[in-house]
């Protein structure tokens, strides 16, 4: 079992869910990202999603552009994200998920990208601009090098799509909750209740809720329909303004028993 199985298989025999928590690298410094990792898996994430900040993010909000931004202009690259990456292997366990445009691992070379983040320790990466019938390019690379592609689905996805998609890899289905970019949101479609479980009923994978997420109320909701929720403006934003304590609150949402 890879690090995503045995995390969600510890999950499912507790009956709780999952929270994976996205940080954007080098926002605050890259020299803070292992300590970073340590809060955030202290505070009880199932695993970290590390984002690689980019000159061309398409599918990110604002919130998440800014804290790019403010990465690259600390002089933040792929390879100083990586050699953090494993540091924080000496003291955080549980999966680390990198995500990244597809130009920066062409830049970097895609055999060394997929030997570099194996050997730092990293668990998956997300692509959202690489469709399955491009990923050719890129998925020998990790299988061989044991690192999951995490693949996405969305809104207008349909459903055949889906059950092809989810029936690759062993990590998790990232489904994308809003039709549009990452950022924190009041209300959904009303749709997307019935979305996520129509995903859930055909996945073989666990199905992770994303995008927009911000509050206990939203997190109670959604995770009666999938497995998890991935929160990333939301703690993108309280990492910069110093609210840890409200930090460890949110993600204590999903330390109680399900009663789904």
């Amino acid at each position: 079992m890879n690090r995503f199985e045995q995390s969600f298989s510890a999950l499912k025999q507790k009956n709780k869910k999952a929270f994976i928590p996205y940080i954007m690298a080098g926002d605050g410094g890259l020299e803070n990202l292992v300590e970073r990792l340590t809060v955030l898996e202290k505070f009880g994430a199932t695993a970290i999603e590390v984002g690689v900040p980019f000159s061309d993010p398409v599918a990110d909000g604002p919130t998440i552009q800014a804290a790019g931004l403010r990465a690259l202009e600390n002089g933040t690259t792929l390879r100083g994200i990586i050699k953090e990456i494993e540091k924080a292997r000496q003291v955080v366990s549980i999966p680390i998920v990198l995500m990244t445009y597809l130009n920066p691992i062409y830049s970097y070379g895609i055999s060394e990208f997929a030997r570099d983040i194996q050997n730092a320790g990293v668990d998956g990466c997300i692509i959202p601009d690489l469709p399955i019938e491009e990923e050719d390019i890129i998925v020998s690379e990790f299988e061989a090098a044991n690192v999951e592609l995490i693949r996405l689905v969305t809104l207008t996805t349909p459903l055949e799509r889906i059950k092809k998609i989810s029936s690759k890899g062993r990590g998790f289905l990232y489904t994308v909750t809003v039709k549009g970019i990452t950022g924190v949101r009041n209300e959904y479609d009303a749709e997307l209740t019935q979305f996520l479980s129509s995903v859930k009923d055909v996945s073989a994978i666990p199905v992770m809720a994303g995008f927009g997420i911000s509050t206990k109320e939203q997190i109670d909701e959604i995770t009666k329909y999938c497995d998890g929720v991935i929160v990333g403006s939301k703690i993108v934003d309280l990492f910069e303004q110093g609210r840890l304590s409200e930090m460890e609150e949110l993600m204590s949402a999903l330390n109680q028993e399900s009663k789904v």
